[in-house]
């Protein structure tokens, strides 16, 4: 039996241990991200909505899938729109509420609601989501953690840097319930990019977002998506534009919105996100299948078929 003194020290030393290393892999840039569909078809009709699990998604230490269906979805996004909204109620009566990376809903409950129950974590949030564990995991206990990251982070033969600061977590909170994409599922997210835009990911030197990846797993679990706070794909370009909205509605101080869209649609050195042409995607898609914007409200009036990006 170990002494109690000793037990709080290992755990001391391991909590440091995730720390440093977090800190070198906060500061990295994913050169090798890929992200995709159950299926490369992109089709929410294709992809068998009742299953019992869902492949591609693992649980840590016992690898056992995904196992989640909601008729409805809230997918609340991290935008500086979601400020002032009054959403929340509305949000946390709604089946499952879907969130990204490290966005917090402690003092934020009246415009983006309190429940979370599928959080979706690029490699580069970890650092934050361990920062305000104390919100994020320690009161999360029935919330799904899905991770995703470049497959060198991700491997669990004792090399990926991310896996194995996730397998110390789980250990250390062995309640949490934490997920991560597997290689062939991320190569099937780079297909269907591919598929819906003509472009290579990688070849056009950009990278998935968090959102991208958020999107296209709840059409695997959802009925219905009910997205919260994103803009449609021409806002940034059109008169309606505010003259500065958060990129992040807790962080009102932080970079502007459509500064941080348009700067990255146009980037063409080092990586960027494509985050106007997965709108375009996204606009597509709620044509075709039972997805709905909210705050600002907004309904698909036509395909996108311009790719604003080479």
């Amino acid at each position: 039996m170990v002494p109690k003194t000793q037990r709080h020290k290992i755990i001391l030393f391991g909590v440091v241990g995730v720390c440093l290393s977090l800190l070198l892999l906060y500061n990295s840039t994913s050169t090798n991200t890929t992200e995709n569909l159950n299926n490369s078809n992109g089709r929410m009709g294709d992809v068998p909505q009742h299953t019992s699990y869902l492949k591609g998604y693992s649980s840590l230490i016992d690898h056992k899938p995904l196992r989640l269906h909601c008729k409805c979805c809230a997918l609340v996004t991290s935008s500086g729109h979601m400020t002032g909204s009054n959403r929340g109620a509305e949000i946390d009566n709604t089946e499952c509420v879907i969130r990204m990376n490290d966005a917090p809903t402690r003092c934020y409950e009246h415009d983006v609601g309190q429940r979370t129950s599928l959080r979706v974590v690029a490699h580069s949030s970890m650092q934050r989501v361990l920062r305000n564990r104390q919100e994020l995991l320690n009161s999360s206990l029935e919330t799904f953690f899905i991770f995703w990251g470049p497959g060198n982070y991700m491997r669990g033969d004792g090399k990926g840097l991310v896996y194995n600061n996730l397998r110390l977590m789980k250990q250390m909170m062995p309640e949490l319930q934490v997920y991560i994409i597997s290689r062939v599922q991320m190569l099937h997210f780079d297909e269907l990019f591919k598929k819906e835009t003509g472009k290579d990911r990688r070849r056009s030197n950009s990278w998935l977002s968090t959102g991208w990846f958020t999107m296209a797993i709840a059409m695997e679990i959802c009925d219905r998506i009910n997205v919260y706070g994103m803009i449609d794909p021409d806002f940034c370009k059109s008169s309606n534009a505010k003259p500065s909205v958060p990129y992040h509605y807790y962080e009102p101080a932080g970079p502007d919105e459509c500064t941080m869209y348009l700067s990255h649609e146009q980037g063409r050195h080092g990586s960027h996100h494509r985050f106007i042409t997965e709108k375009r995607v996204f606009a597509k898609w709620a044509r075709m299948f039972n997805i709905h914007f909210y705050q600002p409200d907004w309904r698909p009036t036509a395909l996108a078929q311009n790719r604003t990006f080479t």
